[in-house]
């Protein structure tokens, strides 16, 4: 009777856990981090190698802009599944921000890493979207005499072209847009209207008319056509 009572008081308490756990969880999905936030922290305490939770809780920590918190979370999933693209991703992305709001003395000292942590990503997971969008971005921003290079942005922008058009199309006007090519930027967000006409495609091109190129009136009339095929 002892043997099944301490059973069932050890079932009780993993059901309470697993409980709290999806509780977080739909609280996460729902957008309410700071709620979702103690329950993961309580949920971890038991299970301290639960690595879903550690992820969670990552990424809470980098809705907050807590890098420094955000990187030791990604840092330990990383460290235990090595050959996971995601966490690799991940643990760049939040490294990354914190560099952006270092001093550039420091922010220098960790463009290594970042790269180190894309590139692992992008050769763990030939198909991982987000890194590559990552890597164009770092390559266009970093100066050239620390490894940018619109080359190496553009190779990985053709990498998204045969992944995902739209990825590629759009990536392609990006790098346009960045150096200030707005007719060829055009070109390539018109593409990625004709491919999806999703709000995001059309806001691309509506931000390009607007604050680039100086053309309220095309703006304006791509925002309504936006509208009226989105909101159907």
């Amino acid at each position: 009777m002892k043997h099944f009572l301490f059973l069932l008081l050890i079932f009780s308490t993993t059901m309470f856990a697993e409980t709290n756990f999806e509780k977080a969880q739909k609280l996460f999905e729902q957008g309410k981090y700071l709620a979702a936030q103690p329950l993961f922290e309580d949920f971890l305490k038991e299970n301290p190698n639960h690595t879903k939770t550690i992820e969670y809780l990552g990424d809470i920590a980098g809705s907050q802009k807590k890098w420094d918190k955000s990187m030791t979370y990604y840092k330990k999933i990383k460290l235990q599944f090595p050959k996971n693209a995601n966490y690799w991703y991940k643990y760049g992305g939040a490294m990354g921000m914190k560099a952006k709001e270092a001093n550039k003395f420091k922010a220098l000292g960790m463009i290594d890493e970042i790269e180190t942590a894309f590139i692992t990503a992008s050769k763990l997971d030939s198909k991982h979207t987000d890194t590559r969008w990552a890597l164009v971005i770092l390559y266009l921003e970093l100066p050239g005499i620390i490894g940018g290079s619109e080359k190496k942005s553009q190779n990985y922008a053709d990498e998204l072209m045969s992944i995902s058009k739209i990825d590629g199309v759009m990536a392609k006007g990006y790098i346009e847009e960045y150096f200030k090519r707005y007719k060829k930027a055009e070109i390539f967000y018109k593409q990625g209207i004709e491919i999806t006409h999703s709000k995001t495609a059309y806001k691309k091109l509506i931000d390009l008319y607007k604050n680039k190129m100086n053309l309220p009136e095309k703006a304006k009339a791509l925002q309504e056509e936006s509208e009226n095929r989105n909101n159907k």
